[in-house]
């Protein structure tokens, strides 16, 4: 199996794509970038399907489920024409974000590594094949908690598209095999309780489920205590 299809296992860093959908930059009062925006998520914080969503103390955590996409052959400063090549598949993921953290960092103008960053804060769905995905931009998203809608979008909606996003990250930083980018969230983005069950669904646009990712959350013990 390609180091690209254990990407979980073998990948070396996640790259999330913020500020890709204007409804979500409107729900949040954020400014429209005028490139695409991105920070960095450890491998660590990769959660697979089934498990728990631990929330630090003092943490508002919310949910943002997003299309992941799998890098299967590395390279730098990647053209927007070559990058369809450089992919190998999709997953499903969801963002997990400390957001009273993240609105005070943000004030401060400080990093949002630990905001985005903790250990189970990376949700993530198997690897689907490139050949499953006819066209990654008419993707339907979707993320129900307790059995009500939260969030559902298309990734038509995407401000930056994935090869732009592929020609931006990697004229930066080289890209690997196993690499994930996570592409942006549309809107409905909120709070996620201890106790509760999330459901997330990757459908085509026949109504095709081509992913399912499930998990649950609770309240850590010990560890990061979050005090404003």
């Amino acid at each position: 199996m390609s180091a690209a299809a254990q990407f979980v296992r073998q990948g070396k860093k996640i790259v999330a794509i913020g500020r890709n959908y204007s409804e979500h930059i409107k729900e949040l009062n954020n400014a429209r970038t005028k490139e695409p925006f991105f920070f960095l998520k450890p491998t660590t914080s990769y959660l697979p399907t089934g498990g728990k969503v631990e929330i630090p103390r003092g943490v508002v955590a919310h949910h943002e489920v997003e299309l992941g996409l799998v890098i299967g052959k590395g390279g730098r400063d990647i053209s927007q024409d070559a990058a369809e090549s450089h992919i190998a598949g999709y997953a499903l993921a969801v963002d997990m974000t400390a957001r009273n953290m993240q609105d005070e960092v943000k004030k401060k103008g400080l990093p949002w590594s630990a905001v985005k960053g903790f250990d189970t804060f990376t949700p993530i769905g198997s690897f689907i094949p490139k050949s499953s995905v006819s066209d990654a931009h008419d993707l339907m998203l979707s993320l129900k908690i307790n059995g009500v809608t939260k969030q559902n979008g298309t990734t038509g909606d995407m401000i930056f598209r994935i090869p732009r996003l592929i020609e931006h990250i990697s004229s930066i930083m080289t890209l690997e095999e196993g690499d994930l980018i996570l592409t942006g969230t549309p809107s409905g983005v909120g709070p996620v309780n201890p106790g509760d069950s999330v459901e997330c669904t990757l459908a085509d646009p026949t109504g095709k489920v081509l992913a399912e990712l499930k998990f649950t959350t609770e309240s850590r013990g010990g560890g990061y205590q979050f005090t404003p």
